[in-house]
């Protein structure tokens, strides 16, 4: 069954403990859940080190500093706009399109480290991107069972550049 509190279902928990490497994590939409080592959440009320916008959390990092990322985003533009509106802010056009995820997909790419990982969590398996230097080492699909969409779950390595194999057409 779905969860708001996505690290909290066990194979995604199992996941996370599998994946995770000592080091320096940022969990820019941490929901309360304490495996990053600098965590945020837009909802004050939840036990996280700050409370801002997550494409702020993530720029206030300087370049190869994170071992890894924790990102579990909202999946959709409606999930968006509802925990916008929540907290009384403002829903803007570029909040709901694709640009909302890819600029904070550019800030990952920056501040992770060349071997450090990206564990992603959504409706689709696109993760950061090849684009970006990641390549997928791991997929779980997660079942919800009746109508509820699966959880995507993936695990990316960040290659140096003369690693990355990027083919274009």
């Amino acid at each position: 069954m779905p969860s708001r509190s996505t690290f909290s279902i066990p194979p995604i928990r199992d996941l996370i403990e599998d994946e995770i490497t000592p080091g320096i994590w940022l969990d820019p939409y941490s929901g309360g859940a304490r495996y990053g080592t600098h965590t945020n959440d837009l909802n004050p009320a939840v036990d996280a080190d700050s409370h801002e916008d997550a494409l702020e959390f993530l720029r206030s990092f300087q370049d190869d500093y994170a071992d890894g990322v924790l990102f579990d985003p909202p999946y959709s533009p409606r999930q968006v706009a509802e925990v916008y509106h929540g907290f009384g802010m403002e829903v803007s056009g570029e909040d709901t399109q694709a640009r909302f995820w890819g600029d904070q997909k550019k800030e990952i790419a920056r501040v992770v480290k060349t071997g450090g990982k990206v564990l992603t969590f959504g409706w689709n398996s696109g993760g950061v991107g090849a684009a970006l230097g990641f390549e997928i080492t791991r997929i779980l699909l997660v079942p919800h069972g009746g109508w509820h969409n699966d959880t995507i779950c993936t695990v990316e390595v960040k290659r140096a550049p003369r690693q990355m194999r990027i083919e274009w057409q």
